[in-house]
């Protein structure tokens, strides 16, 4: 069964999308990787897009108007998906989060926005939607939804894994043997992208390679206040997102840390507190091999700061266990689409916090009859990427 997996993740800077083709052998699930590609959001829309989300007030009108624009993209990048590597049986589309409702340490709603019927119409092909809401009907997150290929990939490895995930937000799955759980860290590249946009340090808004960071001087007081966040003591399960940590709570830390500080010093502060809060979470899960992806895993200095800060553990990209980096989560979609297919629930209790597995989504239908495979009894045991 060949499918498209695609997101707009934390950064909302633009669609990744990638095409498997999954075939069952046994009990291993072995997905053959046959397109990948990244799509910018049209300037305009990325910048309406911000101006909208928290802590910013939006009407539903423009809700409605994003709902359309943002869908007419994800349709776009679909058709040329599906253009350079021919028909799919079905389009997963995660959308845009633009709101994660989390009090406490509960996940009451999501909404995730790009209305799939622009996808389905484009493409022919019917497509699966808002698959976070199912999980957290049932008590859970609704993330992190990638656990479940986390669970997959590395439940063989000797002495236990981590999987990290650098996007806006950070997340872990830990798994050592027939166990896992996972949860938001808290920050990667949220804060940071929140500065270097409003200052106008890069004009694509994100610090490349580092190189701010590298420039600047950690500003220790800040980083003592900004590492005294509550949602870092909070147990997991637990969830996040821009509606906490985002350029307002950047501001707040400043002026309760006695002033302005240098914009490299800045970027520098919290880069560091990326790397601490994930270095502190990594040794309290005592794993001894950390793999890692999606855009903070091309910030050296993030990363040099992990294998400084974590001497016992091996650092590595998940590029090595057949899962691009920068392609991860539109893999994890992809594959959360064929296990809705086959009637398999894509989450796993522990990582999510839900009481129980749930399959996942809402289907949209395509050109023609919505056609689904016969159900399976048994969940695949592990998945072989190529």
């Amino acid at each position: 069964m060949k499918v498209l997996g695609m997101i707009s993740g934390t950064s909302h800077d633009g669609i990744d999308v990638a095409v498997v083709d999954f075939e069952l052998v046994g009990s291993v699930l072995e997905g053959r990787l046959a397109h990948t590609a990244s799509t910018p959001y049209p300037q305009e829309l990325r910048a309406r897009l911000v101006a909208a989300l928290p802590p910013a007030p939006a009407t539903l009108a423009e809700v409605c108007v994003l709902d359309t624009l943002i869908g007419q993209s994800f349709a776009g990048a679909a058709a040329a998906a599906i253009e350079a590597a021919g028909p799919v049986d079905l389009v997963v589309s995660h959308g845009q989060t633009v709101y994660h409702w989390v009090e406490g340490a509960h996940a009451l709603g999501t909404l995730q926005i790009g209305q799939p019927a622009w996808i389905a119409e484009r493409t022919g092909a019917p497509v699966l939607s808002d698959v976070r809401i199912r999980d957290i009907t049932a008590g859970g997150h609704g993330a992190p939804l990638v656990s479940v290929l986390d669970g997959l990939l590395l439940g063989g490895h000797d002495g236990g894994a981590a999987a990290l995930n650098l996007g806006g937000i950070a997340n872990m799955t830990v798994v050592r043997g027939g166990a896992l759980y996972a949860y938001d860290i808290g920050p990667a590249n949220a804060l940071i992208d929140a500065v270097v946009t409003s200052r106008g340090l890069h004009p694509r808004g994100f610090d490349e390679d580092g190189r701010i960071a590298a420039s600047g001087r950690v500003a220790e007081r800040l980083l003592e206040v900004l590492l005294d966040e509550p949602y870092y003591r909070l147990a997991a399960p637990k969830s996040t997102g821009k509606e906490l940590f985002h350029l307002p709570y950047v501001e707040a830390a400043l002026s309760k840390a006695g002033g302005p500080v240098a914009d490299a010093d800045l970027v520098a502060t919290l880069t560091e507190l990326t790397v601490r809060t994930v270095a502190h979470d990594v040794r309290t899960a005592g794993v001894g091999a950390l793999v890692v992806s999606g855009g903070g895993c091309r910030n050296p200095v993030v990363m040099d700061g992990l294998r400084a800060a974590l001497p016992g553990v091996a650092v590595s990209p998940s590029d090595d266990y057949g899962a691009p980096s920068d392609d991860k989560e539109a893999i994890a979609f992809a594959l959360i689409g064929w296990l809705t297919a086959h009637g398999l629930p894509g989450t796993v209790p522990g990582g999510t916090g839900a009481a129980s597995p749930r399959i996942l989504g809402t289907l949209t239908p395509g050109a023609g009859p919505l056609v689904l495979p016969a159900p399976l009894a048994e969940p695949p045991r592990s998945l072989r990427l190529a």
